[in-house]
């Protein structure tokens, strides 16, 4: 990827938060090495707790929400479900569940995050996931071949999809509905090709089923927990006091403690109540985490990284932010372009091989009906805005995790199949008029 200048902090994205820009970066090295001095070079100030607060709460007076709607949505959903069928929704069969259940949609939603921070759209994700597990599941069954070639199979028929995809937008300049509404065509005719009508591929590799239907020790999910706290606490908190040696402008320690604080609750929560033996018959043991969680805990962190702590996630957000303020600053938005498609295809293809090992199959409609639209509406619900510029990867896993919780509880509930899709385009509708008002304000703001 490109290594030249990012574009100028007035692109106004998240990745640049905190971070000075190339030019400003000039002054401050200038000045202390001549021991001059610049406004740039004086450290800023350490806020107090009560300041920290209260700048929080300007931020989201002038629209910077983020993903706050969805985390309180979850919450009342989360307390709502638990209420109304105590005996069934916060149980460890139910929790497990559920996140498998969400794991496909979270993955595709990771994946649509890179092309939406664009201002692009990718209509034929789902069915390019599905297309990639056809293949995959041909490898594995008529091919003989092992599982990890099956796999690459896939998750390289997903990166020639986006590459192709990529191409077709920002070589050729067609706009990305009309290029990805014509593969989401084209790609349900290459699935019914491979499977054959009213056919399906069984998917019986070990190792691939046991990507949503197996579980982790419990040792090791209880060690894996406790490294995902401990990481993440310690990049909250080098990064706070990366801030304060460079004299940027940062939250106060004990909102950064807070919010570490949470997130750790959150997460050994989760481990303990997954380490419950879930199993009916009293002979069987079955406890642990589903391997698809640490999966996507990984994908979390290392994406994550990529978008908030690189160059070229530097260089998404800005593209994303001004495309011509990008290209004048040498970045090369012809390349950041075609790239966010070939992350969107590969994440996607991820995603249909784990709905294939849920299912224990692939069909021809795989990838197809509402899981598009499960994926955009997981991201936008989460916080990623749909005219570019702003979201994280992490809003994708909590607004995948807000429609898991609707279609489950509604299920409890016994609610009808209409129910659950009024509710979460209901849901849908509400975070998308969220995005537009917040960006108005944002703009008020001069942000």
């Amino acid at each position: 990827m490109s290594h030249q200048t990012p574009a100028p902090a007035t692109a106004g994205t998240d990745g640049d938060r905190g971070q000075l820009s190339a030019e400003q970066a000039r002054i401050v090295e200038l000045a202390r090495a001549t021991g001059g001095s610049s406004p740039l070079a004086e450290p800023a100030k350490a806020p107090t707790f009560r300041e920290g607060v209260d700048a929080y709460v300007a931020r989201l007076k002038g629209g910077d929400i983020g993903s706050l709607p969805a985390l309180l949505g979850l919450g009342v959903l989360l307390v709502l479900f638990s209420v109304l069928r105590p005996e069934t929704f916060p149980t460890a069969g139910n929790v497990a569940n559920l996140l498998v259940q969400a794991s496909s949609i979270v993955v595709l939603a990771m994946g649509l995050t890179f092309v939406l921070l664009l201002g692009d759209i990718d209509l034929s994700a789902g069915v390019a996931g599905g297309a990639s597990a056809a293949v995959m599941a041909l490898v594995l069954g008529q091919a003989g071949l092992p599982w990890f070639v099956g796999v690459l199979a896939g998750l390289l028929t997903g990166l020639v999809i986006g590459t192709l995809i990529g191409l077709f937008v920002a070589k050729v300049g067609i706009p990305s509905f009309v290029v990805t509404l014509a593969l989401f065509l084209g790609l349900q005719g290459v699935t019914l090709r491979l499977i054959g009508q009213g056919g399906t591929i069984a998917v019986r590799d070990p190792v691939v089923v046991a990507i949503a239907n197996g579980n982790v020790p419990v040792v090791l999910g209880w060690v894996l927990a406790v490294v995902a706290v401990v990481a993440y606490a310690a990049l909250s908190l080098r990064k706070w006091s990366g801030q304060r040696r460079r004299g940027l402008t940062r939250d106060n320690l004990g909102v950064v403690v807070l919010r570490v604080a949470a997130v750790a609750v959150a997460v050994l929560a989760v481990t303990a109540v997954l380490s419950q033996n879930r199993a009916r018959v009293p002979s069987i043991v079955l406890a642990g985490m589903p391997w698809s969680v640490p999966l996507i805990a990984v994908l979390l962190v290392v994406l994550s990284l990529v978008l908030g702590r690189t160059a070229y996630g530097r260089h998404v957000y800005a593209v994303g932010g001004n495309p011509e303020a990008a290209r004048r600053a040498g970045i090369d938005v012809l390349r950041i372009r075609i790239s966010v498609f070939m992350v969107g295809s590969t994440l996607a293809a991820l995603a249909g091989i784990i709905d294939a090992s849920r299912l224990n199959s692939v069909a021809p409609g795989s990838g197809g009906g509402n899981t598009l639209l499960l994926g955009v509406g997981a991201a936008v619900i989460g916080g990623t805005s749909l005219f570019g510029g702003r979201g994280k990867v992490s809003n994708a896993v909590i607004g995948g995790l807000v429609i898991a919780v609707i279609a489950n509880g509604l299920g409890l509930l016994g609610q009808q199949a209409y129910v659950n899709f009024l509710v979460t385009g209901a849901v849908l509708l509400l975070a998308a008029a969220v995005d537009a008002v917040s960006r108005r304000r944002r703009s008020s703001a001069g942000r």
